[in-house]
């Protein structure tokens, strides 16, 4: 009888994670190598949301904390869904977990069924259809195209829709693309889901804050209120607020699968970091300038990257409206001979080269569903983004 559960059979590692470990293994031994494979924000934590922690443990806040949170961020998380998105969300509404990650695993968790489908436009975050696994569910792939910016389109989401399909994943501005859809954009998938009563959203609106010229953010039941009753709004605090390693992620929700998704934590985590929660109360409530100081220093950074990818031999790279990811193709690349004599026949084949070669660590497409493509994460420096795309075009030129 086998010892290990049968579910881990249909879960795969992190591909984001293993390249970056990757990375670290190489540097280790002395490598020069530039990672740009984590999704984590250069920036340090500002120092406000800092000294609130440090009050936080001063004042003696280090006892276990109610499953769904703390009260007052609870409070600061509804008065961030009223005064930033439109939505009302009372705080008992409201659950805070460890991070984005806990909040989508209890969503799940809590009301999939075997056999129940979920749509997951591709390209995705690595870890959607592994939860989906996980919890027993079956993920239904709606791809989507270059061409149209990576956005899931109406037509392919009406066509992936069967009578099993329990939620729709959302994510804009989106891991790995950048891809973030516009008012109108967004209307015409909720106009679908309007015409299918029984499918749910799951929002994740992680990278909120970071779109860049003109776009404004909205979400899916701020644009239609008719789907609030089955939506879960989504969010957190690590990538705007530079909190990845405080792991707070939060939702809104209609109040029965909150109380579901708490019942669940309770009996697998209980309550988030007590210290943390309060430092979130500062992020969401405290000063919000910085936020548009960091987004022009990622734009800034974004134009680099995506022009110099796009002077590269093979390449081809649109540019995103948010996040801080660029998802390039590198279809001109695919057949081609890479300096160690290996024929590139698939993105992972590129990017292994790439590695090997040159010493920059990217992840490719395939792990994110859709290739042959490749995810560079710009939340680094200049100066090293600049030398890594250097090292792209020097590697692209040396392939025959």
């Amino acid at each position: 009888m086998a010892f290990l559960a049968d579910a881990l059979s249909r879960v795969k590692p992190s591909a984001t994670i293993a390249v970056t470990q990757k990375a670290r293994e190489l540097k280790a031994k002395g490598r020069d190598v530039i990672g740009l494979g984590a999704g984590e924000p250069d920036f340090d934590t500002p120092d406000n949301i800092k000294d609130a922690a440090i009050d936080a443990i001063r004042r003696g806040e280090t006892k276990y904390t109610p499953v769904s949170g703390i009260p007052q961020l609870r409070q600061a998380i509804s008065d961030k869904f009223k005064r930033e998105n439109g939505l009302d969300y009372a705080p008992e509404q409201v659950i805070v977990g460890t991070g984005g990650k806990q909040i989508l695993f209890n969503a799940l968790m809590a009301t999939l069924n075997a056999g129940d489908e979920v749509i997951i436009p591709a390209p995705y975050w690595v870890s959607y259809p592994e939860m989906v696994a996980i919890c027993g569910g079956t993920s239904v792939y709606a791809e989507t195209l270059l061409e149209n910016g990576f956005k899931l389109t109406a037509e392919a989401l009406e066509a992936a829709i069967t009578p099993k399909t329990k939620w729709l994943i959302f994510n804009s501005p989106s891991n790995p693309s950048g891809a973030a859809y516009s008012e109108d954009e967004l209307r015409s998938i909720t106009e679908v889901l309007l015409r299918h009563a029984h499918v749910w959203v799951l929002t994740d609106d992680m990278y909120e804050h970071l779109t860049y010229g003109d776009f404004t953010f909205t979400t899916p039941a701020q644009v239609e209120p008719e789907l609030y009753d089955r939506t879960l709004t989504m969010n957190g605090v690590s990538k705007a607020y530079a909190m990845t390693g405080w792991r707070i992620g939060y939702a809104g929700g209609p109040i029965e699968l909150i109380r579901a998704m708490d019942m669940i934590q309770g009996q697998q985590t209980s309550g988030t970091n007590s210290i943390a929660q309060w430092a979130a109360v500062e992020a969401l409530s405290g000063p919000q300038d910085f936020i548009a100081k960091n987004k022009k220093i990622f734009e800034g950074r974004r134009d680099l990257v995506v022009s110099m990818l796009n002077q590269a031999a093979g390449i081809s790279c649109p540019t995103p409206e948010g996040a801080f990811y660029v998802y390039p193709s590198c279809a001109g690349l695919i057949g081609k001979t890479a300096p160690s004599g290996k024929t590139i026949e698939t993105d992972e084949d590129f990017v292994t080269e790439l590695l090997e070669t040159e010493g920059v660590a990217v992840v490719h497409g395939s792990a994110f569903g859709l290739g042959p493509n490749f995810r560079i994460s710009y939340a680094t420096s200049e100066a090293l983004l600049e030398e890594a795309c250097r090292r792209i075009q020097r590697f692209c030129a040396a392939c025959t």
